[in-house]
């Protein structure tokens, strides 16, 4: 696919990420190194966080991009009524997030910051999930197998726990996966032209 003579830098550790990105046909290396601390304050609105921590993560890379780099971050946020669920402290809080999640719709919010040296565009996806009601015995067996300890709300819809919990989603698979691949490929299109 051509990128406009850019090099992509993806700057995240997550093998999903990498993975989605790859299946786009893009070339790309990985390169994390960055000085932002993900934190925000207290009044800052939900469906603003992900689009707050991937544009600090972008600025907050560790070098100046060179005039063919486009370096592209991102960050993935669940929402539960009014509480943001990221990754699981430990077992207990895996299971608090899945029981909170039981039986509810929730958003997934993933933002994307596409930037080269003169300029950046951030944008976000929204993607509504619902799940059964589970049973402890399910939740145990997931947390147990699968050990959901980098995934924001613990769990990844491409799992065990997708295939036997989520009754629907509205809007796309691949946002709650953790990167909104039809957006990005058409806000790539457009930032390169």
């Amino acid at each position: 696919m051509d990128t406009g003579g850019k090099r992509i830098i993806l700057a995240s550790n997550s093998p999903r990420r990498r993975e989605l990105l790859a299946a786009l046909g893009l070339e790309f290396t990985v390169d994390t190194g960055t000085s932002f601390v993900e934190e925000y304050t207290p009044d800052t609105p939900h469906t603003k966080v992900p689009e707050l921590m991937s544009r600090g993560k972008s600025l907050g890379f560790h070098r100046p991009l060179e005039e063919d780099e486009l370096l592209v971050t991102s960050d993935t946020m669940v929402l539960c009524g009014t509480e943001i669920l990221g990754k699981p402290l430990d077992k207990a809080d895996a299971v608090r997030m899945l029981r909170m999640l039981s039986g509810r719709e929730h958003q997934v919010i993933t933002a994307v910051t596409i930037r080269d040296s003169k300029r950046e565009k951030t944008f976000s996806v929204t993607s509504n999930v619902f799940f059964k009601k589970l049973s402890d015995n399910e939740i145990d067996y997931y947390i147990e197998n699968y050990k959901p300890f980098d995934k924001a709300g613990a769990y990844g819809i491409q799992e065990w726990i997708g295939y036997i919990g989520i009754t629907g989603i509205e809007g796309s698979f691949y946002n709650v996966m953790g990167f909104p691949t039809q957006r990005f490929f058409d806000e790539l299109q457009d930032f390169i032209r």
